[in-house]
């Protein structure tokens, strides 16, 4: 076994493989499946309430419900893994076994790394061909109530425009162009710095330079009446192409599509600040799953007779848990404009990639 090697002996690494991949697959199934029943249990009762729905839309919604907990939960896999296999290997002495061969810990370590370097480039692949399609049309299923499954593949769901003082939010956005569709409109008008009238109705289509709401109600906020439904006029010179351009989903597009749509948002003058950070995360959040196996190695170094694996075992889940406390941090400031977006999504990478360096340079000593 040649000691001066990153990977002193190729059995030792696939073993180590083997158990760290094992068992972080084990634990995401089972956080999986726990977590899609209660999900299931909350909604449903939602699922089945419109008409003719049945369990062919509930395993739709499982379908397309499955990829976000696996995204969502993956690095939580990935760290519980790596804390079961290594306090099991200090328990039963295979640690200190390799240690007495003369591997240190970072040659331990590195099959677990590479390994997680893995997990972290199919995860890139699974949110851009998987996650983010099925979250679009998850997203826009639930603005239709369960409904019937728009089956547009230009869809938008909760868009929020501003036309001068007026605010106008469509809950679903289909199609492009003159023959788009907004269904579930509310237009707040606004005048004088208040609300005067807020106008509801069900679809709105583009016709004459303008959008013409269907059976729309109009709520008027000084004499607080209602008037029947009427056919209404609203956001005159307000361009389809509007619609298009305020709608920003960053879960339902993929790294170049989002590129894209910032592009667009920043060429119409609209602010991009919480875009661009959530397409920097659509790469640094795969490589959370690298940092794992640096910050669970806590559990897998020190004397199982000293009585104190379970502590280093909560220590080094505590590590990992901040780490995802401190990405989300950094996210909502990213959001607000506080922090620089490539600085929101990167900064807790580095800092607790040092962080777990670290660690693992206390192991040695």
């Amino acid at each position: 076994m040649n000691q001066f090697a990153f990977f002193p002996s190729r059995t030792m690494a696939l073993y180590m493989v083997k158990g760290f991949l094992t068992r972080s697959l084990a634990v995401l199934a089972m956080l999986v499946i726990i977590l899609m029943s209660l999900d299931l249990l909350r909604q449903t009762s939602d699922i089945l309430a419109p008409p003719g729905n049945g369990s062919a839309e509930i395993m739709t919604y499982i379908g397309w419900r499955t990829p976000q907990v696996v995204a969502q939960f993956l690095p939580f896999s990935v760290l519980l893994g790596t804390l079961i296999m290594l306090a099991t290997l200090n328990q039963n002495s295979e640690i200190v076994s390799m240690k007495a061969a003369g591997l240190s810990a970072h040659q331990i370590l590195a099959p677990l790394v590479l390994a997680a370097c893995g997990i972290a480039a199919l995860t890139f692949l699974f949110n851009e061909t998987v996650l983010a399609p099925t979250s679009a049309k998850l997203s826009a299923w639930q603005a239709v109530d369960y409904g019937e499954i728009p089956r547009d593949s230009d869809i938008r769901s909760n868009v929020w425009l501003l036309d001068g003082d007026d605010l106008i939010h469509a809950e679903l956005v289909i199609g492009s162009g003159p023959s788009m569709i907004l269904k579930n409109v509310r237009v707040n008008d606004r005048s004088n710095g208040g609300l005067s009238t807020v106008i509801q109705g069900k679809t709105a289509r583009w016709i004459d330079n303008g959008w013409t709401l269907d059976d729309a109600t109009t709520f008027s906020v000084a004499s607080a009446t209602t008037t029947p439904p009427s056919t209404v006029r609203f956001g005159l010179g307000v361009q389809p192409t509007s619609f298009t351009i305020s709608s920003l989903d960053p879960d339902a597009l993929g790294f170049s599509e989002l590129r894209s749509a910032i592009a667009d948002q920043r060429a119409a003058g609209r602010p991009t600040a919480g875009a661009e950070a959530a397409m920097w995360h659509k790469l640094s959040g795969p490589l959370a799953s690298i940092l794992m196996p640096l910050l669970g190695s806590i559990a897998g170094f020190g004397l199982a007779r000293a009585g104190k694996t379970f502590i280093r075992v909560v220590i080094g889940m505590a590590l990992g848990f901040t780490y995802f406390v401190a990405d989300n941090f950094s996210l909502a400031m990213g959001n607000l404009g506080a922090y620089d977006p490539f600085v929101a999504a990167w900064a807790p990478f580095f800092l607790f990639l040092l962080l777990g360096e670290t660690v693992l340079i206390r192991s040695e000593e």
